[in-house]
């Protein structure tokens, strides 16, 4: 039968005509909330949806559409911390259902969002977890607006010095990510000018000067289509590279 749904928000009581029947037989416990929500968003009140969604999250924290809307809540109510949590927390779901692409979008804007963030764990499992056979045709990908593997290689052939500067050259934004069985690292550029990188757990400048340390293995550059956070402020790669290679070099003497 119909029933009458209340709900209070700020000093106002509203109610909603639902079929209680009908509900507990086709609504999840995810819609429902998802529902709620909606509601709480649609008359000003934001902290409640975040706190309805959170609750839902308690019970399923592998609903990628309880994660999505709070991802989506947050960045309006400017949140980034929050924001970028569910980013990360999504990335590992897309992983698990080799969604390897929505995963490395996630990650990118955990990054975006809060660049505390170190991401450079995630890019390389996604790398080591991704398949020659489950890339799409890069026709395909070019249509649907992923993210392409535009430069790849062995670093045994070709160092990363030589990557950056095929990177520089075509000013592109991205991320080169390097790594063997041992070590692995990312450099992030804007318009081709190395603004971050990380490795170790070091980012910035430190972070660089470990990757500079990677010199077997093999390498992948991928595109963006935004630019990143920037915590290293050389005047040019050239210049960051010459200053790395000294440095590396006085701490073997």
């Amino acid at each position: 039968m119909p029933g009458l749904l209340s709900f209070r928000v700020g000093c106002g009581r509203f109610s909603l005509m639902v079929d209680a029947s009908s509900q507990s037989e086709h609504v999840s416990e995810v819609d429902t909330a998802l529902l709620d929500a909606e509601l709480f968003l649609k008359y000003q009140a934001p902290d409640r949806a975040i706190k309805r969604l959170r609750e839902a999250l308690e019970g399923n924290p592998r609903s990628i559409p309880l994660r999505e809307r709070m991802r989506e809540v947050c960045i309006v109510q400017k949140l980034p911390e929050e924001a970028a949590r569910q980013c990360l927390a999504l990335a590992r779901l897309y992983v698990e259902r080799e969604d390897f692409d929505e995963a490395y979008d996630r990650l990118l804007e955990a990054k975006q969002l809060d660049s505390r963030i170190n991401i450079a764990g995630g890019l390389e499992a996604i790398r080591r977890a991704r398949r020659p056979d489950l890339r799409p045709e890069a026709t395909a990908a070019a249509r649907s607006g992923r993210p392409l593997v535009t430069l790849a290689g062995d670093l045994a052939t070709v160092s990363v010095f030589d990557a950056i500067q095929v990177l520089e050259n075509a000013r592109l934004n991205g991320i080169l990510l390097l790594g063997n069985d041992n070590q692995s690292g990312s450099i992030y550029f804007n318009d081709g000018k190395i603004v971050d990188a990380e490795s170790g757990g070091a980012t910035g400048e430190a972070g660089f000067r470990r990757v500079c340390e990677i010199t077997n293995g093999s390498f992948e550059f991928q595109k963006s289509g935004a630019e990143f956070p920037a915590r290293i402020a050389a005047l040019s790669n050239t210049n960051l590279i010459l200053d790395t290679l000294r440095q590396l070099d006085e701490a073997k003497h």
